[in-house]
């Protein structure tokens, strides 16, 4: 049996439909498409971690500073007025496309590449974030309705349904204790992107009295889509300075080493692993229900009639204002390496 997503609409619903799938088939036999793990892209990351020993020991609270995830859209719900009001934003995106590109991440790994112990690195991911329940909600999320939602074909009126949310999760492990993960997703945003960008600690200590390093850290960029591959970016000495530095790019582009005829769609892939029993790729009955339960208190939050309505932003913009200030007044900013160059939303003179 093949499920599309959504699988249920919080923990309750999730887990009654696993009751009702269990009482007729074995866990073995279900297979919970997500179609961003068929994206060769997103199977890469496994691979830039564990099959090149420069990133592995580096990856940890020791080196990274913060780890952001975007999946951006410039179009808006169109004709999906009807599902996507019931749904929002958090529901569509993030209880399964930006939770697996999280545990991708953050997992730990595996003694050998198969289903059982992929999928069992993932639940420990997802049992060790910081729950956000109660007024923590509003500390570590920010909810976005861009202008003109309300005028979109089968949306009711007065709706509070989100099409942008941002959400700081930490999780309480060894490896990441300290360092904060940022998820964002939105609809009619400046750019279609989706990547991971992981920000690496700056120096300890500067010996270029000249350059302007303390500005920059080092950055490594996982593209999704667009410009699909991976950018390192660091610092470099500028010819005939004494000191200064300037950060620049080492890129891979799939399409510089691949044919596009050689990278199948997602669903090509997923579909053919469920004729050949690979549950790699797909999403386990427990995880479901694990996902829901981060992601249910921060929904009970917002729709709370108490809370506030979700923030208006300008469509064509990067969301609403203080998921940038959340960010600043961290000492960071969300970060845009993904695409012709490398960008930053609200930074124009380009240094981190």
């Amino acid at each position: 049996m093949v499920i599309e997503k959504p699988f249920g609409s919080d923990r309750e619903s999730a887990r009654s439909l696993n009751r009702s799938i269990h009482a007729v088939l074995n866990e073995n036999q279900v297979y919970r498409i997500d179609h961003y793990l068929g994206k060769e892209t997103v199977q890469n990351i496994l691979v830039a971690r564990f099959a090149n020993a420069i990133f592995e020991p580096l990856w940890n609270r020791n080196y990274i500073d913060n780890v952001q995830i975007t999946v951006a859209e410039t179009i808006g719900v169109g004709s999906r007025g009807r599902y996507y009001d019931k749904a929002g934003v958090i529901r569509d995106m993030f209880q399964n496309h930006l939770i697996q590109l999280l545990t991708l991440v953050a997992m730990e790994p595996t003694s050998a590449y198969n289903a059982d112990a992929t999928r069992d690195e993932k639940i420990k991911v997802i049992r060790a974030i910081r729950p956000i329940t109660g007024a923590e909600v509003y500390r570590h999320t920010v909810l976005g309705q861009y202008r003109g939602y309300l005028d979109e074909v089968n949306v009711p009126a007065g709706s509070r349904a989100p099409t942008y949310a941002m959400v700081r999760f930490f999780i309480d492990n060894w490896r990441w204790q300290g360092v904060p993960f940022y998820l964002r997703s939105g609809k009619k945003l400046e750019d279609k992107v989706s990547e991971i960008i992981i920000q690496f600690k700056k120096p300890p200590h500067m010996i270029f009295p000249t350059s302007d390093l303390e500005g920059s850290s080092n950055l490594l960029a996982i593209c999704l889509q667009p410009d699909e591959g991976i950018h390192l970016r660091f610092e470099a000495k500028v010819p005939d300075t004494i000191a200064q530095t300037r950060s620049v790019n080492m890129d891979y582009h799939y399409s510089d080493f691949f044919e596009q005829k050689d990278i199948p769609e997602a669903y090509e892939r997923l579909l053919l692993d469920v004729v050949t029993g690979d549950a790699s790729l797909f999403t386990r009955a427990d995880q479901t229900e694990l996902s829901w339960a981060l992601f249910d208190p921060i929904i009970a939050g917002w729709e709370d009639p108490t809370a506030s309505p979700p923030q208006v932003y300008e469509p064509g913009s990067w969301g609403p204002a203080s998921a940038s200030q959340l960010l600043k007044e961290e000492g960071r900013q969300w970060i845009q390496i993904c695409g012709e160059h490398c960008q930053q939303d609200d930074n124009p003179e380009g240094s981190d």
